[in-house]
């Protein structure tokens, strides 16, 4: 799915330069000023998708690590409201469970893993890619 996703990028990237080439040749400090102004937009999209590969790909491989180190590489399932939302109370409690694991160890990557897990578990992606962020930041140190 990543394949067909990066390709329709490509296309999209390339017909979107090709407008802004064409603007660029076009007579008038207008067309040529977007022109320029088109041509960011594949860059930027170009640097999101590289980014986001790069993200993905480390992430990928602190979970075979800990897979190869015979961890559990899913978090643990949380009680699911009728709403299909997890539990708030059962999520608070692995929550704090495992914030004390990483404060116990702050340079250990694999709590700071398994943080990131539990707040993606709870919906809360933001936090829960800060804290991939962290653990792969710590992997590197940890060889």
């Amino acid at each position: 799915m990543v394949v067909v996703l990066v390709a329709a990028l490509a296309v999209y990237f390339v017909l979107i330069g090709y407008r802004g080439i064409y603007l660029l040749g076009q007579s008038g400090w207008r067309f040529r000023l977007l022109g320029a102004a088109v041509l960011v937009l594949p860059l930027i999209g170009i640097w999101v998708v590289v980014a986001e590969l790069r993200f993905g790909l480390a992430s990928q491989r602190l979970a075979e690590r800990l897979a190869a180190e015979g961890e559990p590489t899913e978090p643990p399932a949380l009680p699911r409201l009728p709403s299909g939302r997890p539990d708030r109370a059962a999520a608070d409690a692995l929550f704090d469970q495992q914030r004390s694991v990483v404060e116990a160890a702050p340079e250990d990557w694999r709590g700071w893993f398994r943080l990131a897990q539990i707040y993606d578990l709870a919906g809360d992606r933001r936090r829960g890619r800060e804290a991939l962020r962290t653990a792969i930041e710590k992997s590197h140190g940890s060889g």
